[in-house]
């Protein structure tokens, strides 16, 4: 029988969690570097128990550690993150210049192929590949140095690289989201990019056709229909049917259209789910019931999933790096909140219990899927 390997990055220390298929008792081993934020904590899709953990602190500064044992044992890998190139500069919350600064790597992307090789998107917003797990780092600069760069600032989190997706059917083609400057993508592995985000409308731009400057909070996409994305902006959820180039809103019925994740079910690529904030100041469950949404229709249309969910006096959030679903025939879903729980679904979102309480707030939820 298959087993699950949930991985969860918190602001106190990293967490695995385990279970077999069945999904219905689950191990917890942490903390792992306790005190330390995890930002990121996740596995390669060709060795499962290669992981990669982005630590970070603001007395320390950042750290990748690396496990070849599924995370019984760890290393710091020692390569550092260093821009290349002239640094330039970006705008600040002030609208004036300022210079890029590297402080913490967000969230990295193993590669589907290569165990040794990884992406790191980093704050401030640009990316670096590796290609020995993690010894040593080097920017892919074209990004950084779009013509757009100099425009982008930070959101509210600071300006940071979030979300970085490889085409599953096509690896020259990199997506990646950027708070607050908008989403990106290459054709050529990281040499070159254009932004894509053509029909997205936010407030405080009076340019409708702005080609930055978008608070994108995060995409994703099925591998079997990579040419569809789908976006949760800092008001709006959106889908592109063309790999970006155009956006339409589907935010159809949901109670509201602010929030932070936004992923597609395992095996079904029209099945979304999201969970519905109050709004960019009240980062909390609308009435304060925690809600999962789902579409079965790729958007538009969308069911609350509220089953083993605290339905009052609900008030956590559920942050950009913290939902994933697991491969098992009948998909898993998980996600973590600031409150500190991890809930688990082991029908796609019918039904949820929580498998872990009482963590330190959670920034990042992945799970890996082992046979």
């Amino acid at each position: 029988m298959s087993s699950v390997r949930v991985l969860v990055g918190t602001r106190k220390g990293a967490f695995v969690l385990t279970a077999d298929g069945t999904r219905r008792s689950w191990a917890i081993e942490g903390p792992l570097f306790g005190g330390w934020e995890i930002y990121h904590l996740t596995g390669s899709p060709v060795d499962p128990n290669r992981l990669f953990a982005s630590q970070s602190s603001g007395w320390f500064g950042q750290l990748i550690q690396r496990s070849h044992d599924g995370g019984a044992t760890w290393e710091p890998v020692g390569g550092q993150f260093a821009y290349d190139g002239a640094p330039g500069t970006h705008q600040g919350f002030d609208g004036t210049p300022h210079p890029w600064e590297f402080s913490r790597v967000w969230h990295l992307e193993p590669s589907r192929d290569d165990p040794d090789t990884v992406l790191a998107g980093v704050q401030d917003a640009a990316l670096f590949r590796s290609t020995d797990a993690g010894e040593s780092w080097h920017e892919l600069s074209g990004l950084r140095g779009h013509a757009s760069a100099a425009l982008w600032q930070p959101g509210a989190g600071g300006m940071c690289l979030h979300t970085i997706i490889v085409d599953p059917t096509a690896p020259n083609r990199i997506f990646v989201a950027i708070s607050a400057a908008g989403v990106f993508r290459s054709d050529d592995t990281g040499v070159t990019w254009r932004p894509i985000n053509r029909g997205l409308r936010s407030e405080g731009i009076p340019d409708d056709d702005a080609e930055v400057g978008h608070c994108v909070h995060r995409i994703a996409l099925h591998p079997s229909r990579p040419h569809t994305l789908f976006m949760q902006k800092h008001w709006d959820v959106m889908r592109s049917d063309d790999g970006g180039d155009s956006w339409t809103e589907v935010s159809g019925n949901l109670p509201s259209d602010f929030g932070f994740v936004v992923d597609v079910h395992a095996h079904e690529p029209d099945t979304v789910y999201v969970v519905p904030i109050t709004s960019d100041s009240l980062h909390y469950p609308v009435e304060g019931r925690l809600r999962v949404y789902r579409s079965r229709s790729g958007g538009g249309d969308w069911e609350p999933l509220t089953t083993g969910l605290p339905q009052e006096h609900c008030y956590v959030n559920v942050l950009r790096d913290a939902m994933a679903v697991d491969s098992l025939d009948e998909c898993g879903v998980y996600f973590g909140t600031t409150g500190g729980q991890v809930y688990a679904s082991p029908d796609a979102g019918d039904t949820w219990s929580a498998i872990a309480r009482d963590l330190p707030a959670v920034l990042s939820v992945e799970v890996q899927t082992l046979t």
